[in-house]
């Protein structure tokens, strides 16, 4: 999954710490290549049947594909400005969006039960992650992501990662999980509502309902254990949380503020670190580092990240997406 890539409307998707600059771009010529698209676009087919993808999938999935220039306007848009945490935190963490959740991981409480059994994942994070990629479900991309990965590869500027995405797409579509016109997500390929690139897909989607489909588009099943899978394979542990917001003493050493440095909490505490509205730290053998975010006041708040934070990392690697997530799941378990 291509998780550095930024969602405007900063309500899914890829929710991130940037919006991007859009409607005043001018979109700029589309290859990079010497070859016509038709001409590089045969190239594709003929190394995706030697893969094994059937000319009937490659006559579906490439039927009227051409190069779509809005793709590369928002490939090559530089970052308008840059959102301050609790601008960010206010856009996508919101009232609505902690009621939706609750209400969500009610009416799927026995479907998450069994994800988060099997996969040693709480669910409340299962959830979260959906309501942040993609609103639980309610946007998910509207570009069809052959045309899309074939814009971008063509496009040459980051053409080897994205033909190998674009080759990935090609085998899920041979394997049947989607039909052609119904692939669809962000205008950098990220798919369903889990929002996987195909790699992704590849490496963690989950047929969890045994219908012989990994359906991340539609199926909740599919879509709450592919995400489980991911945190499961990437290192997550379901005996700690993702991290908590801390007080520093006005003494501490700067230089030990940063992913860089884990100390025991034991060393936090004995260094004046305290729980945000004070109190001791918990008294748990854990380690964990201190990440700081900037508010629009020009102040700055801290958090002591944990190990599953570095997962949420793995996904993201927006430390303002890592927290933001944390902070639903919170709400989402606050009664």
């Amino acid at each position: 999954m291509l998780r550095s890539i930024v969602d405007r409307r900063l309500t899914g998707l890829l929710a991130v710490v940037i919006l991007l600059a859009g409607a005043c771009f001018a979109a700029p010529a589309v290859a990079a290549s010497s070859q016509s698209f038709d001409e590089w676009l045969q190239g594709v087919r003929t190394e995706a049947k030697a893969r094994g993808v059937s000319d009937r999938i490659l006559d579906a999935a490439f039927a009227g594909v051409q190069p779509i220039p809005r793709v590369i306007e928002l490939d090559r848009s530089q970052p308008e400005f840059r959102l301050k945490f609790d601008e960010y935190l206010d856009r996508v963490v919101t009232g609505g969006r902690i009621a939706t959740g609750r209400r969500l991981l009610t009416e799927h409480a026995a479907l998450l039960d069994d994800v988060a059994a099997k996969y040693d994942v709480q669910k409340r994070f299962i959830v979260a992650l959906w309501g942040i990629e993609s609103d639980f479900g309610r946007i998910t991309g509207g570009f069809p992501v052959v045309a899309s990965l074939a814009t971008l590869a063509y496009d040459g500027r980051r053409g080897a990662f994205f033909r190998k995405e674009l080759m990935l797409a090609l085998d899920i579509l041979q394997q049947g999980h989607i039909a052609p016109a119904e692939m669809k997500g962000s205008w950098a390929g990220a798919m369903g509502q889990s929002q996987f690139m195909p790699s992704s897909f590849h490496r963690f989607a989950v047929d969890h309902n045994g219908d012989g489909h990994k359906d991340i588009w539609g199926s909740l099943p599919d879509v709450f254990a592919s995400i489980a899978r991911y945190l499961s394979q990437s290192g997550w542990r379901d005996d700690i949380t993702w991290g908590r917001e801390v007080e520093l003493p006005k003494a501490i050493d700067r230089a030990l503020v940063g992913l860089e440095t884990k100390k025991p909490m034991s060393d936090w505490q004995e260094l004046g670190v305290r729980k945000a509205g004070g109190g001791d730290l918990p008294g748990r053998d854990l380690k964990a580092a201190i990440v700081e975010v900037t508010e629009r006041s020009g102040g700055s708040r801290y958090f002591l990240a944990y190990d599953n934070f570095e997962v949420i990392l793995k996904w993201n690697r927006s430390t303002y997406f890592a927290i933001a997530v944390g902070t639903l799941a919170d709400a989402l378990d606050a009664r």
